[in-house]
């Protein structure tokens, strides 16, 4: 899903993932010799994209737009995303990945070798994104605190379910609660703002310096989740179906009402 996808892989916890390559094309033979390196470069196409933006507003850091060829957003010109991943096997013409920032069925235009020598530049630059990493560095300047019921609810969604997005909060809302279209920071009244977490929302209030969890929802509505044509589709839907019958007078007064 979207929003599941990674802004940047990360290989702190083990994943895999198959990169398959067209059949009929010989690509068996161009792939001798590639299982040599433990990592690769590739170059591949955003294709859920439908326009630009020459500013964008990435996901981390201030709420403060950039100019586009500063980034690494998908809203470009030409829609082209590079990635170096890990290459665990090559197996015919499927080759065995690490951690992706790819959502599944993304077209791959090109793979090339990544070399330490030649590709590696860690004593470089990075512009405003090293302002960023250094106040990342300071101490959080919110306190993110749950209440009793964001509470119980997380307990249940990690017993039941082994589904824990507490984390994750915690280190969004410490840093920075502002409204924020990348970070999924919407205001939902004049006092309570919603932060979207995979597929699912934690809703907040801000009094001073604290952000006050005052509750978790599912991400969809009740109609995609029990409808059979989006059962694929929908992370978490037996987790979230669950959830809305554990707590459905708690949802009734929180979620829009469902257009019929």
């Amino acid at each position: 899903m979207k929003f599941q996808a990674r802004h940047q892989p990360t290989e702190s916890e083990p994943e895999r993932n198959i990169l398959e390559l067209l059949p009929d094309c010989d690509y068996e033979q161009a792939l001798h010799d590639v299982a040599g390196f433990t990592r690769i470069w590739l170059i591949w196409w955003f294709h859920r994209n439908t326009g630009w933006r020459p500013r964008v507003l990435p996901p981390r850091g201030p709420a403060k737009r950039r100019g586009v060829f500063a980034t690494r957003s998908p809203h470009r010109p030409n829609p082209l995303g590079i990635t170096p991943v890990q290459l665990i096997a090559v197996e015919g013409r499927q080759l065995i990945l690490g951690a992706c920032d790819l959502v599944d069925g993304t077209p791959v235009f090109d793979l090339k070798p990544y070399i330490p020598a030649y590709d590696s530049f860690p004593n470089e630059k990075a512009g405003w994104i090293d302002e960023m990493e250094a106040t990342l560095a300071a101490p959080p300047q919110f306190r993110v605190e749950f209440s009793s019921l964001a509470q119980e609810q997380a307990e249940w969604l990690l017993r039941h379910w082994q589904i824990d997005f507490r984390p994750r909060v915690h280190e969004l809302l410490s840093r920075d609660p502002s409204l924020h279209r990348t970070r999924r920071i919407t205001r939902r009244a004049p006092d309570e703002y919603v932060i979207g977490c995979g597929a699912w929302r934690a809703v907040f209030k801000k009094t001073g310096n604290v952000v006050l969890i005052q509750t978790l929802e599912p991400g969809y509505p009740r109609r995609f989740l029990e409808d059979p044509a989006r059962t694929e589709g929908l992370p978490d839907r037996d987790a979230q179906l669950a959830y809305m019958a554990q707590w459905p007078s708690r949802l009734s007064e929180i979620l829009p009402p469902e257009a019929p």
